[in-house]
């Protein structure tokens, strides 16, 4: 299960001045095929992401938006998915997640390119 398009956002705005990046919230965005949902939400659940709030009573906490990804692989490309030259359309979802911690946002992508 590699996601290749996991990204980090900067911390959220009210976070910026904070001095401790353990405290930090961290923006996590990626889209995956619907497929592979359940195992990618999974996999950076366990390591901590969209855990958050007084006393850590929110867990399991993402936001989806439905959507197609549409690409053509090139010259060199080895696609999972299509055909090199060939125009796809693949149904996906983006996912969003907020990690407490930028420990947290790491192993998130780590947890991802597995």
């Amino acid at each position: 299960m590699f996601v290749p398009n996991a990204e980090i956002a900067q911390p959220a705005k009210d976070q910026m001045s904070t001095p401790n990046p353990d405290t930090t919230r961290y923006s996590l965005a990626f889209t995956v095929p619907h497929c592979s949902l359940s195992v990618c939400k999974d996999a950076i659940f366990a390591v901590g992401a969209g855990t958050y709030g007084p006393g850590k009573k929110y867990t399991r906490v993402c936001f989806l938006t439905p959507g197609v990804m549409e690409f053509t692989p090139g010259v060199g490309a080895e696609p999972n998915i299509g055909t090199v030259g060939k125009e796809e359309r693949v149904e996906e979802m983006r996912v969003h997640v907020m990690c407490e911690g930028r420990a947290i946002a790491i192993k998130a992508v780590e947890a991802l390119k597995r």
